[in-house]
């Protein structure tokens, strides 16, 4: 059950901006970016399973929510347009976001430096073409 102080008091989806605006009811407010809330889902895929590594999740930078469904009176689901749409977030991690965002956003970006990784989509270069990723398999 969520904590009091954690309970939402309203959401906005600003589809343009590709933004979540919250308000609780003790006065926290934020704004989440569609990237960080990808990057930072709940899911277990996410998170990893049973306790287990959380993934780094990368190339989110352009990522879009396409849907937010309600879930009771303590969360929403929310899908994303690469497919993701596993987890539930639950108004006090929502909470937690708004409150914690920069220093995990920060902690994200020095991850991410640290293993050479960007959050750009990858790109596939325009010279490699299937056929010739065929082909070097039919080789083998």
């Amino acid at each position: 059950m969520p904590q009091t102080n954690a309970r939402l008091t309203d959401l906005k989806w600003h589809k343009r901006q590709q933004t979540i605006s919250l308000h609780f009811a003790d006065g926290t407010e934020g704004t989440l970016p569609a990237e960080f809330l990808r990057v930072f889902s709940p899911s277990a895929e996410v998170r990893g399973h049973g306790g287990g590594e959380a993934m780094l999740v990368i190339g989110k930078e352009q990522v879009k929510i396409v849907a937010i469904e309600p879930v009771g009176r303590y969360a929403v689901k929310l899908v994303f347009d690469d497919g993701h749409d596993s987890g539930l977030y639950d108004w006090k991690t929502l909470h937690d976001f708004c409150l914690n965002k920069d220093a995990m956003w920060q902690r994200y970006n020095e991850r991410m430096a640290a293993v050479g990784l960007s959050r750009a989509p990858a790109q596939v270069p325009k010279d490699l073409l299937i056929k010739d990723l065929l082909a070097d398999n039919q080789s083998d």
